[in-house]
């Protein structure tokens, strides 16, 4: 049977030009954490350090250890899961082989060698700039040169992470002993039909004696079927009956089937392939209707909302991105709500634990090809690796009923035809011929399981503008770039891809971040650790509108960019969700950071959640109340996307700000499964200035753990920005609640109350983001971590808004 070996331990690193002594290396890795781990570079996440060790990027890097293939197999392989990036690989100074793409695995025939391996690293900068000069200059966002490479996009830096230009060996590498034969590729068709699930399994072998008879065995869900191998494929097909069927987070359940693979000469086992898979459907709802092109995710014949986050990469050394992490994180993002996750091109087709826990956790993944922001050349070399790479991680990837989606780029389309590329290409390749012919070709041969789109944005055909909120996937970034967060209100997208607000991490955060520096917004660590253009300038303008910009208070600017953040995101998906169904999903810009940053994230670099964080639990609940205009009035929606009808009773009240209440009024409701419900709000229970505003309490059968009191839904409408509303001073006790946290309670108005619990211990974390309560009420805060809790700093430590 076939016999793995790891290469993981005996590693050095290595300048080329011989200067100083090797040092240990850990593989997996790369170069940059090597050295940081000998103490030659400083942490390039601290203070300003990242320019420190720019030049790592630039130089050439060589990994060596002693390797022996010696085995009583036929035939040894020596397999690289992941080499990043370009790379010349040598036994004892024989060439082995030449590499160039981070994004697929290599295998090498060492049978009966031995002897120095060497892995021979060529900066990416230098690869890259080779490749522009043989095929020409292609426009980018940015202007380092991340088109003409396979390599993770965002490690020449973007608009959220640091320029940090790794090279090493990132993913596992072992050797493999085998005889006779052993698997190629094993590419597994999973479907349902008739209630039954099937399994297709389509094997590929290597042979070293091409004349051995054959036959492959497979089982799953207790069926067994078998195949007799014809030169070097077969094809077997299992029949699941009355297999339980695979659904998203908080539709059903997800159960998943053990599927093994066996390669047999005669009663011998020469190799085995093990997957999990579940039975489900998958289709894209793109028909045309009255209000455009539709995009609309179906699972199981069920339409759904997407409630989406978009993912990068975790940590911009991959290598560092273990298993627990990838379920930290992710969990992170299922207790919010979230019930898609979208891989974003820029980044990596991302490990096996990554999907592994998508897959148990119950969240749909939208996969994206790596191409980002860019016109990419389609001549060779790179026109192969292309090809190559996408093949591999179709199949790779295919067992996982978590992966919904293939995408073929982030906003290369939408830049060929706004950003003013198309002048400049003057009639070059730029990567179209990726997107509309390669990729989906690729998918349509290997994986026709699943559908396939060409970008985000993308509306479907030339035909329409690549980005039309009205036709397909929209990108809505004109809001924070130049607009109010209220703007919007002003439209009604088919599929909200991409939008976001940034804010700055957690407290904690930055001071570990930025040690010793006293921090204000334009300090020299907080500019550093800023990387938008014009970031903070889009901060102050768009908090402008709602609240005075606090000059010299630093803690206040940071809590009400905070607020900031979380109103503007809830401002798009309370609004796209009450017009369901011809918006069929928000993926919010986004999850996660890989460095600790100024940005959009919802959880920070360290880790930490934003107040965003917990304001995505009450948006992207099952049930959800929102209050919008309709004419010249207001009405309540009532957005219910569970699998089951919600009733009950709106208590609606007009109240003053200084705690009076002006009228009220109750109305029943009921709303279908997986549709929006509205009520109108009576003419005199209209906020007549500022200092008025509405309070509407929906109760009723709500699922557990939704927010509001007694397990109702509570929204509020202000009729005007903050900054005009005269709020009262806000009044409220504080008491400590042993062993759960703090409770609060309200004398007056007390409008986003947040404890930034990483202020009492770097390690605390509250249970809750920002709450308004009204006079008279409370609200208990739970918090973990806190190993010292004291009354004075829960108090210190919170933070509402205040009168202007």
């Amino acid at each position: 049977m076939l016999q793995v070996t790891p290469l993981t331990e005996g590693w050095v690193l290595r300048h080329p030009d011989g200067a100083g002594d090797p040092i240990p290396a850990e593989v997996p890795g790369c170069v940059h954490t090597d050295l940081l781990a000998a103490g030659l570079i400083p942490d390039p996440f601290l203070g300003r350090n990242e320019a420190e060790v720019a030049w790592v990027g630039r130089r050439d890097w060589t990994y060596e250890t002693d390797l022996a293939a010696g085995s009583a197999h036929e035939q040894t392989d020596l397999v690289f899961d992941g080499l990043d990036t370009v790379a010349e690989l040598s036994l004892d100074g024989r060439p082995l082989g030449r590499v160039r793409n981070m994004h697929r695995s290599h295998r090498f025939d060492v049978t009966g060698l031995s002897g120095r391996l060497a892995v021979r690293f060529v900066s990416a900068y230098a690869e890259a700039e080779a490749v522009r000069g043989q095929l020409g200059e292609r426009p980018a966002a940015y202007a380092e040169p991340y088109q003409y490479v396979r390599k993770m996009a965002c490690s020449f830096g973007w608009d959220w992470g640091p320029t940090l230009v790794t090279a090493g060996i990132w993913r596992p590498v072992r050797l493999e002993h085998w005889s006779t034969a052993r698997f190629a590729r094993v590419r597994p068709l999973v479907t349902v039909e008739d209630g039954a699930g099937r399994v297709e399994l389509a094997v590929d072998v290597e042979r070293t004696r091409v004349e051995a008879p054959l036959a492959v065995e497979a089982t799953a869900g207790g069926v067994t079927a078998r195949a007799e191998v014809d030169g070097t494929g077969a094809v077997v097909r299992l029949r699941v009956p009355d297999a339980e069927l695979w659904w998203p987070r908080g539709q059903g359940g997800q159960p998943l089937y053990d599927v093994e693979v066996t390669l047999l000469h005669g009663d011998e086992v020469l190799d085995v392939w093990r997957r999990r898979v579940g039975f489900r459907t998958v289709g894209l709802d793109t028909a045309p209707d009255a209000a455009g092109t539709g995009f609309a995710l179906v699972v199981n014949g069920e339409r759904l909302f997407a409630r989406g986050v978009n993912w990068i990469p975790d940590d911009v050394f991959p290598a560092r991105i273990t298993r627990d992490r990838y379920r930290e994180r992710l969990t992170q993002a299922a207790e919010a709500g979230v019930d898609l996750v979208r891989v974003w091109g820029g980044g990596i087709y991302e490990s096996e634990d990554f999907y592994d826990v998508c897959d148990e956790l119950g969240l749909l993944v939208w996969q994206d090809f790596p191409f980002a922001c860019a016109a990419y050349p389609e001549e060779q070399p790179l026109r192969g690796e292309v090809e190559a790479e996408a093949r591999e991680n179709v199949v790779r990837l295919m067992p996982h009923p978590s992966l919904v989606l293939w995408n073929g780029n982030n906003e290369n389309l939408w830049g060929f035809r706004d950003w003013g590329w198309e002048p400049r290409l003057a009639g070059d390749s730029w990567g179209e011929g990726y997107y509309l012919g390669v990729l989906p070709r690729v998918v349509a041969e290997l994986d026709p399981t699943r559908p396939y789109t060409a970008g985000s944005p993308w509306s479907g055909s030339w035909r329409h503008h690549p980005n039309d909120p009205a036709h397909g996937t929209h990108h809505s970034w004109e809001v924070w770039n130049r607009q109010d967060y209220a703007d919007y209100r002003l439209s009604v997208p088919r599929f909200v891809a991409e939008f976001g607000w940034q804010a700055p991490p957690a407290h904690a955060t930055l001071r570990r971040a930025l040690p010793g520096e006293e921090l204000a917004p334009d300090s020299p660590g907080m500019l550093h650790h800023q990387k938008a253009d014009d970031g903070n300038g889009k901060l102050e303008r768009g908090l402008a509108r709602h609240f005075a910009v606090p000059e010299k208070d630093f803690d206040r600017w940071h809590y009400l960019m905070q607020v900031n953040q979380a109103r503007a995101v809830a401002a798009g998906i309370e609004h796209w969700r009450s017009h369901w169904p011809v918006c069929a999903g928000t993926v919010v810009w986004q999850l996660n950071d890989c460095w600790p940053v100024t940005s959009w994230a919802v959880i920070d670099g360290d880790g930490r959640e934003k107040p965003l964080y917990h304001e995505l639990k009450r948006l992207y609940a099952d049930r959800l109340a929102t209050v919008r205009r309709h004419g010249d009035g207001l009405e309540l929606a009532l957005v219910n996307q569970s699998g089951r009808a919600w009733s009950g009773e709106v208590e609606l009240r007009r109240m003053a700000v200084d705690g009076r209440v002006l009228g009220g009024a109750g109305e029943r409701f009921m709303v279908d499964r997986r549709a929006v419900g509205t009520v109108a709000v009576p003419p005199s229970l209209l906020p007549a200035g500022p200092d008025e505003f509405l309070v509407a309490d929906a109760s009723g059968s709500s699922r557990p753990g939704e927010a509001g009191s007694g397990g109702g839904l509570r929204a509020l409408y202000f009729p005007a920005p903050d900054r005009e509303i005269p709020y009262p001073r806000p009044e409220f006790d504080v008491a400590l609640e042993p062993g759960v946290g703090i409770t609060v309670t309200a004398r007056t108005l007390v409008r986003d109350l947040l404890l930034q619990a990483d202020r009492l211990d770097p390690d605390a974390r509250a249970d809750r983001g920002l709450v308004t309560l009204l006079p008279g009420e409370r609200v208990t805060i739970g918090v973990r971590g806190w190993r010292t809790p004291d009354a004075a700093a829960a108090r210190a430590a919170l933070f509402c808004v205040e009168p202007a």
